[in-house]
């Protein structure tokens, strides 16, 4: 047993906010719980609690994940689980590494040795995309995820409420380019669409066969996701903006999601996770959690993929859009082979705790002076908001 001797968190570039958890042993166990365009309320929440944690028995991770849901009253949205994400990946890194085994094996042991994976491809051409599919090829992927609308910062970028129906050719011809090269095509509409927009799209997609479509609408519309899965056949994936196994319980039970996708960072970390993961495949439901970020939260996914009977594809942030200025998945991680992509896989980590070293002293190099990332948002050709 070691009681938690201190916890700090490091704002890294481009857009992650990492955790360290030290015991009075000296033990270390690292997490992450980025939240895009909120680390500023996330820290905030990290402040609040490391008090409260000092002095705790560490390897207790369920009384401690109790503690921090129960005991402040209110509870769940993003930001407070994106901290507890941070503190309970923290924990189960660092119990792992103490006993020289994977998180894996405290979670029942393996069910494979290799993970599905896929990446993120931009592009406002088809013949952009073609590229970027081509590169994805080139690195072993044999699946990828683009975005339904360009992702160009300009009026052009999204969807209006009504729009005409040809606003939606591009999307085909991006998806049709893509899809003729063999690769399986996942299809984000990122919650941009509306109901008028979404139902026609998903009916023009479905001759391409593509993986599956993406927050085809926002959460708050369960009524809308239930009746245009009815009238669907592509599967429906959701779930990045859930934020607890009781916000996934409605869409189970409405039967309208296909693929869930919670994220580790953004619902309590592993262990709320893998219950998630549970209550899917008690719905018949496959998971593929969502993982645009940084190296730690990847890791904690796939020790989660590892052991979970439904796992389908694990999303990796390798060479997205956002990594800039010389900082990708890799560039934390001191060993970089682990994720190499072979046939659209990656073999399953061996090594104790997340089965990743984290090189601390590149992590507060890069944390020195490090600004919040701001979403710079989407607005329409009359001024009005848009959803990003």
């Amino acid at each position: 047993m070691g009681k938690i001797a201190d916890i700090v968190y490091y704002r890294v570039p481009p857009r992650w906010l990492l955790v360290k958890m030290t015991d009075d042993a000296g033990n270390v166990g690292w997490g992450e719980a980025s939240l895009e365009g909120h680390t500023q309320a996330v820290e905030g929440c990290l402040d609040a609690w490391r008090d409260q944690y000092v002095g705790l028995e560490a390897d207790d991770i369920e009384h401690i994940w109790q503690l921090s849901w129960r005991k402040s009253f209110y509870r769940g949205g993003p930001v407070f689980m994106s901290a507890l994400s941070g503190i309970d990946i923290a924990l189960w890194d660092l119990k792992a590494r103490k006993l020289g085994v994977p998180i894996y094996d405290l979670l029942g042991g393996k069910l494979r040795t290799r993970l599905k994976v896929y990446a993120w491809i931009g592009g406002d051409r088809p013949s952009d995309v073609e590229t970027a599919a081509r590169a994805r090829l080139a690195q072993g992927f044999t699946a990828v995820k683009m975005n339904a609308t360009a992702v160009k910062m300009n009026a052009t970028a999204d969807l209006a409420w009504l729009d005409a129906p040809s606003a939606l050719d591009p999307c085909l011809d991006r998806v049709a380019a893509v899809r003729a090269l063999g690769l399986d095509v996942a299809v984000d509409l990122h919650g941009r669409a509306h109901r008028p927009m979404a139902k026609q799209l998903a009916a023009l997609l479905t001759p391409l066969r593509p993986l599956f479509l993406e927050e085809p609408l926002l959460g708050e519309h369960l009524d809308g996701i239930k009746s245009l899965a009815a009238q669907c056949s592509v599967p429906v994936a959701l779930g990045e903006r859930l934020h607890s196994r009781w916000d996934v319980k409605p869409f189970l039970e409405a039967g309208c999601v296909d693929v869930l996708q919670p994220d580790v960072c953004h619902v309590g970390g592993i262990s709320e996770m893998r219950r998630i993961a549970a209550m899917a495949e008690a719905h018949d439901v496959a998971v593929a959690p969502h993982c645009p970020l940084g190296p730690v939260a990847l890791a904690a996914c796939m020790q989660v993929d590892a052991a979970t009977p439904n796992f389908a594809i694990q999303e990796m942030s390798l060479g997205i859009h956002y990594n800039v200025d010389g900082y990708d998945l890799l560039s934390y991680v001191k060993n970089k082979e682990v994720w190499e992509v072979r046939d659209g896989y990656v073999e399953m980590m061996t090594g104790p705790g997340l089965g990743i070293e984290v090189d601390e002293e590149r992590v507060r190099e890069a944390s020195k002076n490090a600004k919040p990332w701001v979403s710079p948002g989407f607005f329409g050709p009359g001024g009005e908001i848009r959803e990003w």
